[in-house]
C-alpha cells in the first residue's frame, strides 16, 4: 500500500521591535550582546510585577493576519501556557489560546506549473513571548535570558500540505511575506523563523489524519526539509509493518539526520490554560486596522506578477528578485537607472554574478558597495560592447570590494574592449606570424587548431578585445591562406 504526508506547520517568528513583548528591555542581537544583560525583573517574572503589551507588536501582527486574509478578533485574550523547563523564568509562556488575535486566511503556494497551485489554510495567528535560551557546553548547560520575552507571532496552518516540497515551497513564500511586511529580518540562522512540523501519513487518496508526531525547532528550510522527510519515511515503515505510530515530540538531529522521541505529544489540557490574571482582554480599534490594511505595501504575489509582466521576466525569474524584497527594490532602481538595458540581462547579472559575491562573502544587498546606478551602468557597458564580459565580472569584483563608478575606473585604466576592426586585424597578423608551425597545422586540415589561435589573440589583446569580431576576423584570415605544403612540419613540443 503507498502512503502519502500530511502536514501542518507551527512558525514562530521573532517581530521586529525595539523593545520586549510585556516589558522595555531591547530587543538585542544574542551573538553580540553578553548573556543576559538585557533583562529586568518583568521578564524574568519576579513576584511582584506587571506585564504591559507592546503596541508595536501587535500593529507588526495585525499586517501579517491582514495580509493572510485572517479575521481580526475584536477582542483577544493573552493566557498562561504552563510548563516547567530551564528557559522559561516565569515557569509560564504567556500565549493566546482560545481567543488570538486573527483565524482563518490562507497563503497561495507558486508552483512553476500552474496546475501545481494551491493555497494553504491558516489556523490561526496570535501572539506570545520567546523563551530564552540554552547554551550547552560539555556536561554543563547555561541559560541565556537575553530573548526570554522577545515578541514571537505564531502562525499555525491547517494540515494542507501534502509534500515535502509544497511545505519547502510554503515556507519560502511565507518568509518573503514576512520580510515584504518588514515585520521580521527573517534571518533563520539567528532564529528570527523557527517552524515546527507536525507530521502524519496516511493511504494514498484517504481523507484519514493519521496519528501525527511534531518536530521542534527547525531553523532552516534544509533542517525542515531533511526532517519531514525523514519522518515521513519512518511512520510510513510503522504503517507497512502493521505498527502503531506513537503520538510524541521529536526533536531533529542534524548530525544523525533523523529525528529523535522527546516527550509525549501534550494536549492543550497538559498546559493548564487560564485567562492570564495581569493583562486585560486586547482590544483593537477598526480604525487602527484600517490604518494597518492601507499602509500595506505591494505583496509579494502581486509584486511578482508585476515584475513579469512589466520588464518581460520569466516567472521562475520575478520569483528569484521577489524572494527577497530588498533584492527587488535593487532591481527595479537598476532598471530605472538603464532604461535601455534589457532587464531581462540586468536580472540575469544581478541574480547570476553579483549573488555569487554576497553569497561568498556573507553580504547582504543593503551592504552591498555596488550601488544599482553603478551596477546598472556597468551591464550597460557590457550590452554597449564597451566592456568584455570577463572584464566586466573582473571590474564588478573591484566595485564591491571598494565602490566607484565603473565608467571612471574603465576609463582611466584603458579597460574599454577593442572593437576596432583595423586594430583587431593587426592582432590577427601578429599571432600568425608568431606561431607560424600552428598555422602549418592548420593548412594542413587540422581545424581545431583555430581555437588556439583565437585564444591567442584575445590573451594578446589582455582579454579586451570583442570575442565575435576576433572570431570573424581570424577566420576570415585562415580561409584565406593557402593549403599547407606537402613537407610541413608539425609544431614543436610545447609549443
Amino acid at each position: 500500500m503507498s502512503y502519502e504526508p500530511v502536514i501542518g506547520l507551527e512558525v514562530h517568528v521573532e517581530l521586529l521591535t525595539r523593545t520586549k513583548m510585556f516589558c522595555a528591555c531591547p530587543v538585542v542581537d544574542p551573538t553580540r550582546v553578553e548573556p543576559n544583560r538585557a533583562v529586568c525583573e518583568i521578564c524574568m517574572g519576579l513576584p511582584g510585577t506587571l506585564p504591559v503589551v507592546n503596541r508595536q507588536a501587535v500593529e507588526l501582527a495585525l499586517r501579517v493576519a491582514l495580509a493572510l486574509g485572517s479575521r481580526l478578533a475584536g477582542d483577544s485574550l493573552f493566557a498562561r501556557k504552563n510548563y516547567f523547563y530551564p528557559d522559561l523564568p516565569k515557569g509560564y509562556q504567556i500565549s493566546q489560546y482560545e481567543s488570538p488575535l486573527a483565524s482563518g486566511g490562507s497563503l497561495a503556494l507558486p508552483f512553476p506549473s500552474a496546475a501545481e497551485e494551491g493555497s494553504v489554510r491558516i489556523r490561526r495567528v496570535h501572539l506570545e513571548e520567546d523563551t530564552g535560551k540554552l547554551v550547552h557546553r560539555g556536561q554543563e548547560s547555561l541559560v541565556d535570558y537575553n530573548r526570554a520575552g522577545v515578541p514571537l507571532l505564531e502562525i499555525v496552518t491547517e494540515p494542507d500540505l501534502t509534500s515535502v516540497e509544497q511545505a519547502k515551497a510554503f515556507a519560502t513564500e511565507l518568509r518573503s511575506l514576512l520580510r515584504t511586511l518588514g515585520v521580521t529580518s527573517g534571518d533563520m540562522e539567528k532564529g528570527a523563523i523557527r517552524f515546527e512540523a507536525n507530521v502524519s501519513v496516511r493511504p494514498a487518496g484517504s481523507d484519514e489524519l493519521g496519528t501525527r508526531t511534531e518536530v521542534k525547532n527547525l531553523n532552516s528550510f534544509r533542517a525542515m526539509v531533511r526532517a519531514v522527510t525523514f519522518e515521513v519515511e519512518r511512520q510510513t515503515r510503522l504503517r507497512r509493518a502493521g505498527q502503531p505510530v506513537e503520538q510524541e515530540t521529536r526533536g531533529w538531529d542534524e548530525a544523525r539526520g533523523e529525528t529523535l522521541p522527546q516527550r509525549n505529544k501534550e494536549d492543550a489540557h497538559d498546559y493548564r490554560y487560564f485567562p492570564e490574571p495581569d493583562l486585560p482582554p486586547l482590544h483593537i480599534d477598526p480604525a487602527w486596522i484600517e490604518q494597518v490594511r492601507q499602509d500595506l505595501p505591494e505583496l509579494p504575489a502581486a509584486r511578482r506578477r508585476r515584475l513579469s509582466h512589466a520588464f518581460d521576466l520569466p516567472a521562475a525569474r520575478a520569483a528569484q528578485l521577489v524572494e527577497d524584497p530588498r533584492v527587488a527594490d535593487y532591481f527595479e532602481r537598476s532598471a530605472a537607472a538603464a532604461p535601455a538595458v534589457p532587464p531581462a540581462r540586468l536580472a540575469s547579472w544581478l541574480t547570476g554574478e553579483l549573488f555569487g559575491l554576497l553569497h561568498a562573502s556573507d553580504t547582504s544587498i543593503e551592504a552591498c558597495r555596488v550601488s544599482p546606478e553603478s551596477f546598472a551602468e556597468l551591464v550597460a557597458m557590457v550590452e554597449g560592447d564597451y566592456l568584455s564580459p570577463p572584464t566586466a565580472k573582473a571590474l564588478l569584483q573591484r566595485l564591491f570590494e571598494s565602490g566607484g563608478r565603473p565608467s571612471t575606473i574603465a576609463e582611466a585604466e584603458g579597460l574599454a574592449q577593442v572593437t576596432d576592426v583595423a586594430a583587431v586585424d593587426q592582432l590577427v597578423e601578429q599571432v600568425l606570424r608568431d606561431n607560424p608551425a600552428q598555422v602549418r597545422q592548420y593548412q594542413g586540415g587540422k581545424r581545431a587548431v583555430a581555437q588556439w589561435l583565437f585564444g591567442q589573440v584575445m590573451r594578446r589583446a589582455g582579454g579586451r578585445a570583442k570575442p565575435g569580431l576576433v572570431q570573424e576576423r581570424l577566420q576570415s584570415r585562415l580561409d584565406a591562406l593557402p593549403p599547407a605544403p606537402a613537407d610541413a612540419e608539425p609544431p614543436r613540443p610545447g609549443a
